[in-house]
């Protein structure tokens, strides 16, 4: 209860601010920023752009609400019993988010999780510090180098592929055509920094460092406090014509040696398949049901491939991602390879209603040596009631295929349909 009052009390002061600030802007319309609404469909990093609308330093409020109604049903083998589910709505889940201009040119982004499958309670997601100018040095510096580039600082969501700015965000679902994620949800918040660098030509690179810890601590383990990743991004990005733009990345994520990699399990909100292929017998909710985690505890090599086509109201996104990695007390690396692509069109004056369809497969070696697969397909359907509301619903099916006997996964299948409401703002 104490918490709730303090966010409140907190919300009330930052409205005062913001009340006042809008006197004077437009606080809707905010320098180099991905917009939380439809406008926001198909970003992916934020524009860059210098010429900026600074005048003092003011607050953005924004948030994200969504709720599923969910009918599915899921199967196994029968060896180890599953829990039954049946349809009814999941929690509803919340996000509050803050975007502050400092300074010309550099400003400030910060995420809460106020309601989420994991978590009830409210909690810090992550947030970062953003320059593209350095005019707080002094007016003008650097400024030639400054117009390609962008720096972040943070405890942050890793910029290692595109699937990410693709999915659920806990309540920010409104840039998805789809209720899930994908099996493998590539998904981490560490502390560190990226530097970007644009050119006139579409082309752009990104490179990072993070100390490879979704959990700070400073408590040492194996003779270290943590370790450090790596990433990088090397893309191009075009609108060709009026009708086509094309897109290509690639994105590297690697460590040394981490005291525990979350690449894979470090969404902390859940996935959006409640209660699904779970232990008859458990006591408490397996969040990330529906999704796979390769088990790469200490080490990890991942590479992720993202295309991007859009024609028109047609549009093709794919993945394909290689990665490897293992616990200390293993000898040798594990594989695990994922491979997606969908297919959306989207119609109407404003492109406010679309159809799509996803097939997303993993295969992987398992810690105990078993080679699994892991398949999913779903159709998809979405409309914009307003930029800011969006009513989607989804058919999906996933299979597990060649877990050992007495896996509870093992012959594992769950199918049904979800429908979504979203609100993002």
């Amino acid at each position: 209860m104490k918490s709730v009052l303090k966010i409140a009390t907190f919300i009330i002061a930052i409205t005062m601010v913001q009340s006042i600030s809008a006197q004077k802007k437009n606080l809707r319309d905010f320098d180099n920023y991905r917009q939380p609404d439809q406008r926001g469909v198909n970003v992916f990093e934020a524009k860059k752009d210098t010429v900026t609308s600074f005048d003092e330093l003011y607050v953005r409020i924004g948030g994200s609400f969504a709720l599923q109604y969910q009918a599915l049903d899921n199967e196994n083998s029968g060896v180890t019993p599953l829990s039954e589910v049946g349809s009814n709505f999941n929690l509803a889940t919340a996000n509050l988010d803050l975007d502050v201009a400092l300074y010309d040119g550099v400003s400030m982004h910060l995420r809460t999780y106020l309601s989420s499958r994991h978590h009830h309670e409210p909690y810090v997601k992550g947030g970062y510090f953003k320059i593209d100018k350095l005019d707080f040095v002094s007016k003008g510096f650097m400024e030639d180098l400054m117009k390609h580039t962008t720096i972040k600082i943070g405890h942050m969501e890793n910029n290692y592929g595109d699937a990410h700015f693709r999915r659920s965000d806990n309540a920010q679902a409104i840039h998805n055509p789809f209720v899930g994620n994908l099996i493998m949800d590539s998904f981490t918040t560490e502390v560190g920094a990226e530097v970007y660098y644009t050119t006139d030509m579409g082309l752009f690179g990104m490179i990072g460092f993070s100390n490879g810890k979704l959990n700070q601590s400073t408590t040492m383990a194996d003779g270290s406090t943590g370790g450090a990743a790596f990433l990088a991004k090397l893309g191009y990005d075009k609108q060709i014509s009026e009708d086509l733009r094309f897109r290509l990345t690639g994105s590297l994520y690697n460590t040394g040696y981490a005291q525990n990699v979350y690449l894979y399990s470090a969404d902390r909100a859940g996935s959006r398949y409640y209660n699904i292929m779970q232990d008859a017998t458990a006591t408490s909710d397996n969040f990330r049901s529906g999704r796979f985690d390769p088990g790469f505890k200490n080490q990890i090599t991942a590479i992720m491939i993202n295309p991007f086509v859009k024609y028109g109201g047609l549009e093709f996104f794919g993945t394909v991602e290689l990665s490897s990695g293992k616990a200390l007390s293993e000898t040798d690396r594990r594989n695990a390879d994922q491979y997606a692509g969908e297919v959306i069109y989207r119609f109407g004056e404003t492109e406010n209603v679309f159809l799509g369809a996803r097939y997303n497969t993993v295969s992987a070696e398992l810690a105990s040596g078993d080679d699994v697969s892991v398949n999913r397909f779903q159709l998809g359907a979405g409309w914009f009631l307003t930029k800011n509301v969006l009513m989607k619903a989804e058919y999906v099916t996933q299979e597990y295929k060649d877990y050992p006997t007495g896996n509870l996964l093992e012959d594992g299948k769950f199918d049904g349909l979800i429908l979504e409401a979203v609100i993002s703002f």
